[in-house]
């Protein structure tokens, strides 16, 4: 059953055996729509894709393809697309929305005002936390998600969120963030949720040894992600850096958030952020930043040149008033760029499908009605974040391809008048949940609902925590 307040359950009959048998094959056919968003980006109307062994095997016309598999789904009015791929966010700030003395700070007051809060969170919080913002997550169309946690307090572990992913099915990208600096050195948080660097160093190396998988497929891969200029060294960012490429993992990191950090910056280093970062090595393919608002042309030119990757972040930026990412240059000049959902607590909202939205809003306001279309958005949602991320295995339905994908029954009452171009649609209507999510070839969303987990019975939990860690300001 589709969960209370949600659409109508979809039309379309599904079949279903053997599906816990990773050897099974799964046959979604004469789907409305097909949007590959392969290298020739094709849309198939009545498309079927086929599915063995939790990889994609065919796409194509449904006459094209086999008519029989262990599982079958008749999509009739779906329209189907790749799995989306959020490229930044920070799951535990779930825990502290619409914070009243937080709600019309910029940034560095509303870090300052959050430390507060988040110095008392805990291990399980950041588990419910992880599972309830991945369940929103999924619900809203991402099949990947990359979250940067840098806040170690209490015992707090990456291997909680990484814990909460596995349980839900995502296939999760988790960043081993870090701060170093805190307000006895100049920098942003309290001295008491920094951590040593000799000590998170190692750490680092442990969770990349324990939980990184370079392997195709893959449902955890990690990144080495310092925090931000603003409570980070530099000698942790280079030897950040060293050790992810010893390694061979990818880096992340804050970078051109806020005219606030570029006037750190200024005074600190006498760098402008993108500069700074530059000179500590911190561009390069294997390197993405999070958000880069304030940037200008020649620092655009640069990150095409190094090719350091983007995670665009509207809604924050929008609710932080930080500015408007240049996405459009960024796009022109071949910069890859992707789409993050950033902080439930400056967004505040998981919801993926939202974000890849207001991308393209927040582009026509500052360049016009034709800065950004819902196919580029849509490119950014799916195709940028697998090559931000560096994955060659999602972002796109075509053979070989892990089987992450995402459907919408397109006689929903928000898409209604929408048929004349179903993928437009999903831009330019109300934002709206998955009727379908499959990742790795099973069902993490059916009709509406999460298959493993009980929504109602997450946000009551998350709740709670959400609750106990207020009390403890």
């Amino acid at each position: 059953m589709r969960r209370a307040g949600g659409a109508a359950p979809s039309r379309a009959m599904i079949q279903i055996a053997n599906e816990d048998n990773p050897m099974s094959t799964l046959l979604i056919r004469k789907a409305r729509l097909v949007a590959t968003m392969d290298a020739a980006g094709r849309e198939i109307p009545r498309g079927s894709v086929f599915i063995r062994d939790n990889v994609i095997a065919q796409v194509g016309p449904a006459e094209e393809l086999p008519a029989v598999a262990d599982r079958v789904i008749e999509a009739g009015d779906m329209v189907i697309l790749p799995g989306m791929v959020n490229t930044h966010h920070h799951l535990f700030q779930s825990l502290t929305r619409a914070l009243p003395e937080a709600q019309d700070h910029e940034l560095f007051d509303w870090l300052t005002t959050h430390y507060q809060v988040w110095d008392a969170i805990t291990p399980e919080m950041v588990y419910v936390s992880a599972q309830t913002a991945l369940a929103e997550l999924a619900l809203t169309g991402a099949t990947t998600v990359s979250d940067h946690l840098y806040l170690y307090a209490n015992g707090v572990h990456i291997e909680d969120e990484i814990r909460a992913a596995r349980d839900l099915g995502v296939r999760f990208h988790p960043c081993r963030g870090s701060m170093s600096i805190g307000r006895a050195q100049g920098g942003l948080p309290p001295d008491d949720v920094v951590e040593d660097e000799d000590a998170l160093l190692r750490d680092t190396r442990e969770v990349i040894e324990r939980f990184h998988d370079p392997r195709p497929g893959a449902m955890c891969r990690i990144a080495v992600a310092p925090c931000a200029p603003f409570n980070v060294s530099p000698d942790l960012m280079r030897q950040s850096a060293e050790l992810a490429r010893a390694y061979g993992v990818l880096l992340h990191t804050h970078v051109a958030e806020t005219r606030d950090e570029e006037r750190y910056t200024l005074e600190r280093v006498g760098m402008r952020p993108a500069a700074y970062m530059a000179s500590l090595g911190w561009v390069g393919p294997d390197v993405w930043w999070a958000h880069a608002v304030q940037i200008r042309a020649d620092e655009v030119a640069m990150l095409a040149e190094t090719d350091t990757g983007v995670a665009h972040c509207p809604s924050s930026n929008m609710r932080l008033g930080s500015g408007i990412a240049p996405v459009r240059a960024y796009l022109d000049a071949g910069v890859r760029v992707s789409l993050g959902v950033d902080g439930s607590a400056s967004n505040d909202s998981n919801n993926m499908l939202a974000e890849a939205r207001l991308a393209m809003l927040l582009q026509r306001v500052a360049g016009g009605a034709e800065a950004l279309s819902a196919r580029e958005a849509l490119a950014m949602a799916t195709r940028g974040g697998a090559a931000v991320l560096r994955r060659e295995d999602i972002g796109a339905l075509a053979p070989g391809m892990a089987a992450d994908l995402i459907a919408f029954d397109l006689e929903r009452h928000e898409l209604a008048g929408g048929h004349a171009d179903p993928v437009a649609a999903l831009w330019l209507c109300a934002p709206v949940d998955v009727d379908w999510s499959i990742i790795a070839g099973r069902f993490v969303v059916r009709d509406g609902a999460l298959v493993s987990h009980e929504l109602a019975r997450l946000v009551a939990e998350h709740n709670a925590a959400s609750r106990q860690l207020m009390a403890a300001l």
